[in-house]
């Protein structure tokens, strides 16, 4: 990995050349929104794009951190430098990550080949915090070979998680009704691979048929669109898991031989570059009006202004 560009005495180069303080640096200014944030990224951004990127989404106890640990494990037996993300849902008095997964990944947490870093969402209601998408690509400009992203299921938000990873996979639950939860929030329109967690639950088989006749009736309205592989898992005992992999690394091949693997990164940047700019707006937007309140917002109160045109006038002086 080149950092000649970067050099290696600035935050930027140090995060290039390996320095593990540094990512961490880089990851706490993403989070505190720090006027830096723009500048480290125009460094670092040329050295991202090459780490396999993998999407773990489901609903709350289903099970994913167990299944991110053991899917570590056999990355780092493959001599692979693995990132996670573990998006978890805020704290509404201290904003910070309230789950915390670095525990309950603690068998990880000294192995100098990975790198944990659980963020709050801090009220985004699709499910991956704002600074998510950033800390992964830090991530990958350290050096990292894979990066795993693990977010809450939330509800219809939750298909965000879509455009951060090239692979996405879906855990459910058996006898929780998780499948229906996630055809009703779309989550199963984006999953690429299907996990059933628990595999020893007495109701687990009949949870893949279920999965199975959905994702069937799905492909009888698309015909052309794939019907994703299931595979049985537990994080547990780690039985399941090197299926799993190799189905995460199956769905990367299709990818990468029909050319979508690029069409998916494409989208994923552009959605990247949309979303920031909408949230540069929104902001801007909000400290117009906090500047304004006294005037604007009176006229509203006294009714001499309507809500609509009070919002117009902003967006026109923004």
């Amino acid at each position: 990995m080149g950092v000649g560009v970067a050099g290696t005495k600035t935050l930027a180069g140090r995060l290039l050349a390996g320095d593990r303080r540094a990512l961490a640096r880089v990851i706490s200014k993403i989070e505190r929104g720090d006027p830096e944030v723009p500048g480290i990224f125009s460094e670092i951004f040329p050295y991202t794009g090459g780490a396999v990127t993998v999407g773990f989404t489901g609903p709350p106890g289903v099970g994913k951190s167990s299944l991110l640990a053991r899917l570590i494990k056999l990355y780092r037996a493959e001599g692979k430098k693995v990132g996670v993300v573990s998006v978890d849902p805020s704290s509404p008095f201290s904003h910070g990550a309230i789950l915390g997964d670095r525990i309950r990944l603690s068998d990880h947490f000294l192995d100098p080949g990975v790198f944990i870093r659980s963020m709050g969402s801090r009220g985004h209601l699709g499910g991956l915090a704002a600074g998510s998408r950033l800390a992964g690509m830090a991530m990958e400009a350290y050096g990292c070979d894979v990066v795993l992203y693990e977010t809450v299921g939330v509800g219809q938000g939750e298909v965000e998680v879509a455009s951060a990873a090239e692979t996405v996979v879906l855990a459910i639950q058996p006898g929780a009704g998780d499948a229906v939860q996630a055809l009703k929030a779309g989550v199963m329109e984006i999953a690429d691979v299907f996990c059933v967690n628990k595999a020893d639950h007495p109701q687990a088989t009949l949870a893949k048929r279920e999965l199975r006749q959905m994702l069937e009736i799905g492909h009888e309205l698309d015909p052309e669109a794939p019907i994703p592989p299931i595979v049985m898992t537990r994080g547990d005992t780690g039985e399941g898991i090197e299926e799993l992999k190799s189905e995460i690394e199956g769905h990367r091949r299709r990818l990468e031989d029909s050319g979508e693997l690029e069409k998916r990164r494409r989208a994923s940047l552009r959605e990247f570059v949309v979303s920031w700019a909408t949230g540069r707006l929104e902001r801007e937007v909000k400290e117009r009006l906090a500047r304004e309140d006294a005037k604007i917002m009176e006229e509203v109160y006294a009714r001499r202004l309507d809500p609509i045109s009070a919002s117009e006038r902003i967006f026109r002086e923004v």
